[in-house]
Parts: C-alpha cells; sequence; structure tokens
C-alpha cells in the first residue's frame, strides 16, 4: 500500500493508476471524513464538484459524484472550471468540501483528485491521512455506512458557477483595465472561457489562443509550461503583456510587450511592491519556497520587505501565510496566493492583478519587472532514477557540499524529488550562467549514476 497523496492531490495516469474504481472509492472515503460535525444541523452535507476538459475527466467525474452520493452527499456539479473556483464556490456556497478532477500542469494522459475543506481550504495533512486510512479500509473489504431511500445524495448542475466566480475576480481588482490589450493563453484547459471573460469585464481588449480544449489538447503547446505561443502573440498583436495558466489554471506566468518572460517570482515582487503601496500587504511580508531566485530576496530587501520561505508546494506557501497572518505568496512556477480574495493558487485573478498594476501606473510590464534581478538559475529535471533515496543517498551529498563550495556566497543548490511526477530536480543559482550550466550538469549525472 503506497501512499496516495501527493503534494496535491491523487495524481496518476488515468484508467491505470488512476481508476474509475479509486476514484469512487477516494470520495466516500473523503465523504466519511469532510463531511462529518461542522455543517448545518438536520441538512445532508453538500460537496461542489469540477473538471477540467480532459477526456479522461468524464468517467473520473462519474465515479465521484456517484460515490459522494451513495454516501448520502449532495452534489453541486459546476462542469469545466478551473481549481481556485471550485474552491472560491466550496466557500462562498457554504458546502462541506469541494472536489476538483485534474493534474494541473500535467500532459493529458493523466489526471487527478483533489479536495477542499469547508470554506474552500486545502486539506490539511491530517485529513489527508484520515482519507487515505479509510480508502485502504474500504478496499479491504469493509463496508461504509450506504443511506437508502431519501438518505441518498442528490445531484444537481450548478450552471451558475462560471458567472458567480468571474464576478468575483472582476468585483476584487484594484483597477479596471480599461485601455489595455492582453493576450490570455488558457491552456486548452479549465480557464478558457473563465480568463478570456474575466479580462473582457475588467475593462481589457482581448486576444484569447490555446482557448480550444477538446478534451485531448490541455497543455499541449500552449499554456504556462510552454511559453512559446504567448511569446510570439504579444508583439504581433501590439499587446501590453500576455497571460499563461496552466490546465486547471491555478498558476499564472506572464510576458511583456517585448516577448519576454515573467516568473512568478517576479510577479510575486511587482505584486508586493503594488499591495504594500495600497497598504494590503500584511505585515510587509512575501512567502516563497527555497526554489525561488536569489533575486527575489535581494529584491524585497531593497524594497524593505521582509520574505519569509517555506518548502516546495503551494499548500506550504498557503500555511506559512495562515500562520502568520501574511497575505502574499507563491512559487516560481507561478502558484500565488493572494489571500484576501482566495483560498489556493489562482492563475486568473494573478494575471488580473498584474495587468491592474500595469493599468494604474501605466508602466510597462517590463519596466515594473525591473524590481528584481533574476540571478542565472539553472534547472535539470533527472529522471527515470529512484527519487525515494535522495535523502540518504551519500555520494550524492558529498556531491552537493563540493557544489556548495565552488559556488561560494555568490550562488546555491537545491535538490529535491517532484512530488508531483517521477524525477529529481537540479537547481543551481549562479552570479555567472555558464557556471550555474556546468555545476547543475555536474550534479545531475551524479543523480543519474548514484540513483539510476
Amino acid at each position: 500500500m503506497g501512499r496516495l497523496f501527493g503534494t496535491d492531490g491523487v495524481r496518476g495516469v488515468a484508467n491505470a493508476d488512476l481508476t474509475a474504481e479509486m476514484a469512487l472509492g477516494l470520495s466516500v472515503a473523503a465523504a466519511g471524513v469532510l463531511a462529518g460535525p461542522g455543517g448545518e444541523p438536520g441538512r445532508r452535507p453538500v460537496a461542489v464538484v469540477g473538471r477540467d476538459p480532459r477526456a479522461s475527466g468524464e468517467f473520473l467525474e462519474a465515479a465521484v459524484v456517484a460515490g459522494l452520493a451513495s454516501a448520502g452527499v449532495d452534489v453541486l456539479r459546476v462542469g469545466v472550471l478551473p481549481t481556485p473556483a471550485v474552491a472560491y464556490l466550496t466557500g462562498s456556497l457554504g458546502a462541506d468540501f469541494g472536489v476538483m478532477l485534474s493534474a494541473s500542469h500535467n500532459p493529458m494522459p493523466d489526471n487527478g483528485v483533489k479536495f477542499f475543506a469547508r470554506g474552500g481550504h486545502k486539506l490539511a495533512d491530517e485529513l489527508e491521512d484520515r482519507i487515505e486510512a479509510a480508502y485502504w479500509e474500504h478496499a479491504a473489504g469493509r463496508p461504509w455506512d450506504r443511506p437508502v431511500g431519501a438518505g441518498v445524495g442528490r445531484v444537481t448542475e450548478y450552471g451558475e458557477g462560471f458567472d458567480r466566480y468571474v464576478a468575483h475576480l472582476v468585483g476584487v481588482l484594484p483597477h479596471r483595465l480599461d485601455g489595455l490589450k492582453v493576450v490570455v493563453d488558457a491552456a486548452h484547459g479549465a480557464a478558457s472561457r473563465v480568463a478570456p471573460e474575466a479580462f473582457a469585464r475588467a475593462g481589457a481588449e482581448i486576444v484569447t489562443i490555446g482557448a480550444e480544449p477538446d478534451g485531448l489538447n490541455i497543455n499541449d503547446g500552449y499554456g504556462s509550461t510552454h511559453l512559446d505561443a504567448l511569446r510570439a502573440a504579444v508583439p504581433a498583436h501590439g499587446a501590453d503583456l500576455g497571460i499563461a495558466v496552466d490546465g486547471d489554471a491555478d498558476r499564472c506566468l506572464a510576458v511583456d510587450g517585448t516577448g519576454a518572460d515573467i516568473d512568478g517570482d517576479q510577479i510575486l515582487a511587482v505584486l508586493g511592491v503594488a499591495m504594500r503601496e495600497a497598504g494590503t500587504l500584511r505585515h510587509d511580508t512575501v512567502v516563497a519556497t527555497v526554489m525561488s531566485n536569489l533575486g527575489l530576496t535581494l529584491a524585497m530587501q531593497r524594497e524593505g520587505l521582509r520574505l519569509r520561505q517555506t518548502a516546495v508546494g503551494d499548500r506550504y506557501v498557503l500555511e506559512e501565510m495562515k500562520r502568520g497572518g501574511y497575505s502574499l505568496g507563491g512559487e516560481q512556477s507561478g502558484h500565488v496566493i493572494v489571500l484576501d480574495h482566495a483560498t489556493t493558487g489562482d492563475g486568473t485573478l494573478t494575471g488580473l492583478m498584474l495587468a491592474a498594476r500595469v493599468a494604474a501606473t501605466r508602466r510597462p510590464l517590463a519596466e515594473l519587472a525591473l524590481v528584481m534581478d533574476r540571478l542565472p538559475q539553472v534547472l535539470i529535471n533527472v529522471r527515470d532514477v529512484d527519487k525515494a533515496r535522495v535523502a540518504d543517498c551519500r555520494e550524492l551529498a558529498e556531491a552537493v557540499i563540493e557544489a556548495e563550495r565552488q559556488l561560494g556566497d555568490t550562488g546555491r543548490v537545491l535538490l529535491r524529488p517532484s512530488g508531483t511526477e517521477p524525477l529529481v530536480r537540479v537547481m543551481v543559482e549562479a552570479a555567472d550562467a555558464a557556471q550555474a550550466r556546468a555545476v547543475a550538469s555536474g550534479l545531475a549525472d551524479v543523480v543519474k549514476s548514484a540513483l539510476g
């Protein structure tokens, strides 16, 4: 019995690793854990269920809905919407929990099941452990409580979720986008309708790419993991900036008017300064992960802001934000959390707020992004190795010590197993790009030989 939950729900190749039977079992287990005390007395628990447009999401959604209803949970089925929309609707509709079917930025054959607790919050480790334990108990033959007659859950199509979520996004913007031209890349994913509509309602002139999902093309050549199309489209259309979300739209990366990338660290820097000026950056602190570029640390110091760093994963960023009462945090990958308006990373909201900063200052995004200088950073993903042995491999530990000695105070090394994919990530920063490449390549070779 391996661990089911990774850093962001349960993921795997749909119909191979993640089957309909597993999805049904997980939903039943989650119902027993998440639909407990705390809801309104005398009514059945309610769950919001959404998905991204992957073909496999159709049968997995059916399995989840069947499991929930069979466990006595009423289901509000919101259809294809972003992950942060499901989180928002879970909270705003007063549901007991939410379920999202998505593998985010992963390729189309993958899919995943992600749960949100009451209020639209990501699950604590303890809740995931309880769901997993219940799942394995049911799989081993222990029956669950099966209501009959009027006790079974009812399933309702909730079509109002789209407008409710878009209205929320536009309503929290600090400045309208009138006069801006924005290219929106929706990754052929869950935000293919939401993101263009939100930018249009906020006043922007929009050009839309990557917004024709067919169930098979999610993240394929478009979105935050494939920026080439956006880099070309922004200058070609004379746009002020471009925004790219990933398949489930919990991430956002950007492109300035020249076609240059603006990554999650730069977005955090720009929004951190903007929120500080507006008085909404609580404790003058930004939360980021250890994967953030050293340039972000230096930028925050120059701006008189504090930077708190966490383990990799937006869930750990969120935990630190809640613990310290902070309002802005995120990852270099584009997971940005604005806690006053969202309970999780929201790519569309992030893009809107970045565009709002451009509109409010009347300064190009390229100029705003100069608040931070990115140090050369090389990331190598080493596949086909035993990532579970990273922490205990002496040869690897000695190689990291030697790499850090070579870099001195001008760079750093980070080596970690991916929480969502079967690989080990080698990240090296240095003042010189050639040195960063050389050190990263050498470490990657050691990872292959030691863990292969």
